[in-house]
């Protein structure tokens, strides 16, 4: 997985996706979301790293099916909340502090 931090005014925004996502467009019905360098492209993380980070952020975004189930498996994201854009899922994260 891949995993950026960025430090923002509202506190640490935190984006995961699975390798073989960056670079990809999903699409599902009107909903479409790429997975850009710009935003996504991170240092390679395990998950107890991804997991410290998700932890630790104000917002998160996830892509891939690999990301999403270590989110889920940690009790972070709730499973019914996930978007299924067909060839993978994505997620959203907002801890209300």
């Amino acid at each position: 997985m891949l995993l950026c931090e960025r430090e923002t005014p509202e506190g640490l925004l935190v984006s995961v996706c699975d390798e073989d996502c960056l670079g990809e467009t999903y699409e599902r019905g009107e909903v479409s979301l790429t997975v850009t360098e710009e935003f996504y492209g991170g240092d390679a993380a395990g998950e107890e790293e991804v997991v410290d980070s998700l932890m630790r952020a104000s917002v998160a975004n996830l892509v891939g099916d690999r990301a999403v189930d270590v989110a889920i498996e940690a009790g972070i994201v709730d499973e019914n909340r996930v978007l299924d854009l067909g060839e993978t899922r994505h997620a959203q994260l907002l801890w209300l502090r």
